[in-house]
């Protein structure tokens, strides 16, 4: 059980272990006190992958594109939840094993094929195998976020969750101009306050539901914001601004003000439902 006002530490947990899929950790959670109200997550933190299912056949170098992972994003989220003191969950393995960020119906979840690569390790993959996979990595991650939503209700606040994710600077040779875009649905508690305060630096080019849509139902934050009426956003970071350290300083010191000042407005801690999703779905 996670004490209601923190969770536990990375240190405390389980690493990752070079063995089998059975004893590998599928996520990381990092301390911070749910009664500030906001949870951080990260859908793609990292390209790891058990020892028992190789590199998928892919050459290393596959891996370390974006289809293995979001770059940048993981420093950015243990950033953020050290500097704002709150909790973070983030998933440890490849989005390239099976995405976190889809719906467990979605034929997507294990991709067969991600931005032009064949991904051999999943080529032929039966029932039994995809049930393999949901139960050891997907359902365990995605059970970590529940704890940790159900640790803040415990606590008598309802979290709001932010989710960070970044986008390759190019895609199929079409230069990208946003610096960062941030993703959402139906409820406008959190993003649209996100967004007018990004823009407020003349400097940036702010996506609204750019380079992606966030209308993807049972998505993440559709399963556990929007289904549960929790305030939360998806922000993409241009993945060329946080890949390296400096990068990320940055874009932390720059959104540490502006989540402090989201979490203080009056309404982002009900619950509530919102109706119809805002546009088209596409996928990050």
């Amino acid at each position: 059980m996670l004490d209601a006002r923190s969770v536990v530490p990375a240190e405390a947990s389980d690493s990752p272990t070079a063995g089998g899929a059975e004893d590998y950790r599928p996520f990381d959670l990092i301390a911070g006190d749910i009664g500030r109200g906001l949870i951080v997550i990260c859908d793609h933190a990292t390209n790891l992958l058990p020892a028992a299912y190789g590199t998928l056949g892919l050459p290393q170098h596959e891996l370390e594109r974006h289809i293995g992972y979001d770059i940048g994003a993981d420093a950015l989220t243990r950033a953020l939840a050290r500097q704002l003191g709150v909790p973070a969950v983030l998933s440890r393995f490849s989005r390239l094993l099976i995405d976190p960020n889809r719906g467990p119906d979605d034929p997507t979840l294990i991709p067969r094929l991600s931005d032009g690569a064949v991904v051999p390790g999943n080529a032929r993959i039966d029932e039994a195998e995809w049930a393999r996979r949901t139960a050891t990595f997907y359902d365990p991650y995605h059970r970590a976020i529940e704890t940790a939503i159900e640790a803040g209700l415990a606590a008598g606040v309802a979290p709001a969750i932010f989710s960070v994710h970044s986008f390759t600077p190019v895609w199929r040779g079409v230069p990208r101009p946003w610096h960062a875009g941030v993703l959402w649905d139906r409820d406008p508690r959190f993003a649209v306050p996100l967004i007018e305060m990004l823009r407020r630096d003349p400097r940036l080019i702010v996506g609204d539901n750019e380079p992606y849509s966030g209308a993807l139902e049972n998505d993440t934050l559709y399963r556990h914001g929007t289904m549960r009426g929790l305030a939360h956003a998806l922000i993409e970071v241009r993945q060329d601004l946080i890949a390296e350290d400096e990068g990320v300083h940055d874009w932390t010191m720059r959104l540490v003000p502006v989540l402090e000042e989201i979490l203080a407005v009056p309404n982002i801690h009900d619950i509530r439902h919102f109706g119809s999703a805002v546009g088209p779905v596409t996928t990050p």
